[in-house]
């Protein structure tokens, strides 16, 4: 694939402590970053629960890519792009279904749910029916999964997925572990939010410890939540750069300390008995952990945020524009607490939601903030001096550091000067 803009100094765009505002505003760069990240590394597309049974399919997207996610009779999934190797039509207009074909419907060519070319009318017009083998969809070269997530590569050759998780893999785990049958599902619907702001920004801010006091203020002070504790300067939680781009809060130390079951879901073993029963059950002693520390608070480059019961996956469309698909997260096996998951979600992120909706007005601030002239450096340096590095050799900061913005930014740095 062409790199656009081979050119572009991002060695001096991107320094250890402070990154420059074109970053986020320029159209060149969003293009360079479309063909150096977006269609050349692993990019999260969906999970497997979303395609149970055979013949299922889902619209999706890479970026700005119009994607299929499908699985075939033979229960393999497939990633197709939407268009017909005719006339570029789009070959689906449904966001989901079951059918094991897809039929463009400007000239009515048939493919398979695989990609593959099955008919086309008038076929004399071609020489006759079979002639045409060598067209079919195109497909996203690499599918790889792991515990259900489905992840695609433009990149015909590269790193594993697995070695691209590296770190993060521990999370999805954790993640799946709050399931008695030791699954999540993905089975909720999904809203989307449309942020007039470049998809950095809120990469940035899924793993920022420092703006929930502020920023939620307002739901804090009328919610009995504990939320806000979890990041303050006295909080024992701590950011983490898992590396690969990768990053956490980790907001175990605080539930440890504090030692309650289902705490970190601000509820108690009272109110879902059959689930806490069935832990147990599962996993035995170990269930007393796994009922403490709770879900992952993990943002997986460059695009899966996980934020302990909802799934956030971010879609890059322009420079200045960047839609949020969110769904509640299910475990498989647990009706009870997955009803409140989904409440807790639709008041959070619904509609009427009210954190991301204070965090989507911070994101188009940002953007239009950094329209202006000065300055033009955009500051990354807080907890840098009290950094320090875990028994993974991982970089570890306070609850409230900028720990994860630099490993991103590092990261970064190292895919756009490959």
């Amino acid at each position: 694939m062409t790199l656009p803009h081979d050119t572009l100094p991002y060695d001096e765009l991107i320094e250890p402590r402070r990154v420059h505002g074109s970053l986020y505003t320029s159209p060149e760069i969003f293009a360079d970053e479309l063909a150096r990240i977006w269609y050349a590394t692993w990019v999260y597309v969906g999970h497997v629960s979303e395609i149970a049974e055979p013949n299922d399919y889902v619209r999706k997207a890479i970026g700005p890519q119009d994607v299929i996610m499908t699985r075939s009779a033979d229960g393999e999934v497939h990633l197709l792009l939407n268009r017909c190797a005719h006339r570029g039509n789009l070959v689906c207009e449904a966001a989901r279904g079951n059918s094991s074909s897809l039929r463009c419907a400007y000239h009515g060519w048939t493919y398979r749910n695989d990609g593959e070319l099955i008919g086309y009318p008038f076929p004399q017009g071609y020489g006759g029916r079979g002639k045409l083998g060598d067209l079919a969809l195109g497909r996203v070269p690499r599918v790889g999964i792991y515990r259900g997530f489905v992840f695609g590569s433009f990149a015909a050759e590269g790193p594993s997925l697995e070695e691209h998780l590296g770190e993060a893999r521990g999370e999805l785990d954790r993640l799946a572990r709050l399931s008695p049958d030791g699954e999540v599902e993905i089975t909720a619907g999904f809203l989307h939010h449309r942020a007039r702001a470049n998809w950095k920004l809120l990469v940035e801010n899924e793993t920022d410890g420092y703006h929930p006091q502020f920023v939620h203020q307002s739901i804090f002070s009328v919610a009995d939540s504990g939320i806000g504790a979890l990041y303050g300067e006295k909080s024992t939680a701590v950011t983490r750069a898992l590396g690969g781009g990768h990053s956490e809060n980790d907001l175990r130390p605080e539930f440890r300390r504090l030692g309650t079951p289902l705490g970190w879901f601000g509820t108690t073993e009272e109110k879902v008995p059959d689930y806490a029963a069935r832990m147990r059950e599962t996993y035995g002693p170990a269930a007393e952990d796994i009922l403490v520390e709770g879900a992952p608070h993990v943002m997986i480059f460059p695009n899966l945020f996980v934020a302990e019961i909802q799934l956030f996956t971010i879609q890059p469309l322009a420079a200045d524009l960047t839609v949020q698909h969110v769904t509640a997260v299910q475990l498989k096996g647990a009706p009870e607490m997955n009803r409140r998951m989904v409440q807790q979600c639709i008041g959070s992120v619904g509609p009427a939601g009210m954190l991301l909706a204070d965090d989507t007005e911070m994101y188009e601030r940002n953007q239009a903030g950094l329209g202006e002239l000065r300055p033009e450096w955009v500051d990354i340096r807080r907890g840098a001096e009290r950094e320090t590095v875990d028994e993974r050799g991982l970089a570890i900061g306070g609850a409230t550091d900028e720990t994860a913005m630099r490993g991103f930014w590092a990261h970064y740095r190292e895919l756009m000067t490959a």
